[in-house]
Formats: structure tokens, C-alpha cells, sequence
């Protein structure tokens, strides 16, 4: 029997905190269930905001020479991150799946060496335009996805859920992002489709105006520019930065739309959000 096609979905960790989103997003999941089968990559940066808050600790963020904003991401940070991310996270997904009747597994790119990346030399500008090397961040770059494990779960009626944590060349945890774990998933498993679900109902040429419907591959580099100005800067460049990669990766659609309002997944494959394609 063919296997139904896949959807790869990321959940922000800011949604993954939000109970009543991931009941939505589990409800309209197991609804779906018959005509998709679905891979959930996500994040854990609000939870690991909190887990520093009550610890003390302030986070710290490195911006890139392309105007990235990235977690500083020590020794000690990677530890928290990986509580907060692959604990946490990971778990309030797993039960809203498990609730809404979906048989959800948690995965981190750790176990079964389901995603390995390797430790990046980590280029930060501060505030005058200055440069440093940073050689001891646990920050990563996705190099593998093991696409056999994650088809042998989804064979076995398993919906895979992995926390943006890999595995480095010396073991290591490491911190990934999580749009670019799901380009990275999608494009490994030939997905039809991903998705990412945020709190805002998609890319906005002028946020929080002018919602843009739909977008193809070479109008992407004007949409990342426009993306680093203006009150939506946040994580969207590293959402578009994830749909440039899943589309070169094979996937014939990604869509960056609103994981917040009820059946999110149904709405954006009926139109809403912002629709993203080769051509």
C-alpha cells in the first residue's frame, strides 16, 4: 500500500507552549490523518527563556553578518536547552498529540542518530559593525537527516516529533533551528509539503500590513531583505531561510501561516497564510 504523502510541520516553541494552539493543531492533525502523514520538527526557545529566568542566567543572542539573530549557545546553555527543548517541548507536543488520538513519538536529533549536523564557527557583529570568531558555541549545521528511521516510524503508524537538538561529530548536542530542521527533514523524507506554524498569519511586506498570499523561489531574496526591517523581523528571515532550502531541496510547497486559530493546518491548505513554490 503507498504510503499517504508527508507533511513536515514545525510548531514555534512559543506555540508549543500554548496549550489550547497545540490542542487545535493535534485536533486538526487527527483529522488530516487519513490523507497525510505528518513529521513535526520544532523549537524550544521561549522554554528555554524561562529556564534561564528562573535560574538566573540572562540570555545572551549573537547577530550574523546577514543580520541573524542566534542564541549564544554555551556549555552550559546547551544543557538548559536541551532540558527545556527536548524535555519540555517535546513532551507538551507528545501529550497534545497522544490526547487528540495521534501516537506520537518524541525524538531528538540524538536518538538514533536521527539528525547529525556539525559545530559551527560562529561570526558575530556587535552593535558598531565589529567582527568576532566564536569556536566554542554548540550551535550547529544540519549535514544528515537518517530518513530510514524516521520512514520506518511513519511505517509503523508512528508520528515522529523531534526537538531542534542534533548530534555532533564528537557526540555533542547541538543547537539547530527549527525551520531549518524542517527544510531539512522535508526535503530528506521528498515531503509534498511543509509547513511552519508561527503566531502570525504568514510574511507581511509591511507587518503588520500587507499579508503576502504567495511567493516563488526567486522573489524569496527580496523577501528576506524586506523581512530584516520593521516590527516582524523576529524569526522570520530564518523562516524564509527555511522555505529557500526546502524548496531547493524538493519540496514542492511551503506555507509560513498561523498556528494559533483553530484547525490551522486545514486553513492554510485551504489559501490562508503565505504559499510558497518554485515557480
Amino acid at each position: 500500500m503507498a504510503q499517504t504523502p508527508i507533511i513536515v510541520l514545525k510548531i514555534g516553541g512559543s506555540t508549543a507552549g500554548n496549550p489550547a494552539a497545540l490542542a487545535s493543531i493535534a485536533q486538526d492533525m487527527a483529522s488530516l490523518s487519513s490523507q497525510y502523514s505528518f513529521v513535526l520538527a520544532h523549537g524550544g526557545s521561549s522554554q528555554t527563556n524561562e529556564l534561564c529566568k528562573r535560574l538566573g542566567i540572562a540570555p545572551k543572542f549573537y547577530t550574523s553578518p546577514a543580520g541573524i539573530k542566534s542564541r549564544a549557545t554555551d556549555a552550559q546553555i546547551i544543557s538548559l536547552y536541551a532540558m527545556a527543548c527536548g524535555g519540555q517541548a517535546n513532551s507538551q507536543i507528545v501529550c497534545a498529540l497522544q490526547a487528540a488520538g495521534v501516537n506520537a513519538i518524541g525524538l531528538t536529533g540524538l536518538d538514533g542518530r536521527a539528525v547529525t549536523a556539525r559545530q559551527k564557527i560562529i561570526t558575530s557583529v556587535d552593535e558598531s559593525g565589529k567582527q568576532k570568531i566564536i569556536r566554542d558555541d554548540y550551535t550547529g549545521k544540519i549535514e544528515k537527516v537518517n530518513a530510514e528511521l524516521l520512514q520506518t516510524l511513519l511505517s509503523a503508524g508512528y508520528t515522529p516529533v523531534l526537538a531542534a537538538l542534533a548530534i555532533g561529530e564528537s557526540n555533542q548536542p547541538l543547537n539547530i533551528d527549527g525551520d531549518r530542521l524542517m527544510a531539512a527533514l522535508a526535503s530528506a523524507l521528498h515531503a509534498d509539503m511543509a509547513i511552519s506554524l508561527t503566531d502570525v498569519d504568514g510574511y507581511y511586506r509591511n507587518f503588520p500590513n500587507d499579508l503576502v498570499p504567495s511567493l516563488t523561489a526567486s522573489e524569496l531574496e527580496a523577501a528576506m531583505k524586506n523581512a530584516g526591517a520593521g516590527a516582524a523581523s523576529g524569526g522570520m528571515k530564518k523562516k524564509l531561510m527555511g522555505c529557500i532550502e526546502a524548496i531547493n531541496g524538493g519540496v514542492r510547497e511551503v506555507i509560513i501561516g498561523n498556528g494559533t486559530v483553530a484547525s490551522p493546518i486545514s486553513s492554510l491548505l485551504a489559501g490562508a497564510g503565505t504559499h510558497i513554490t518554485k515557480n
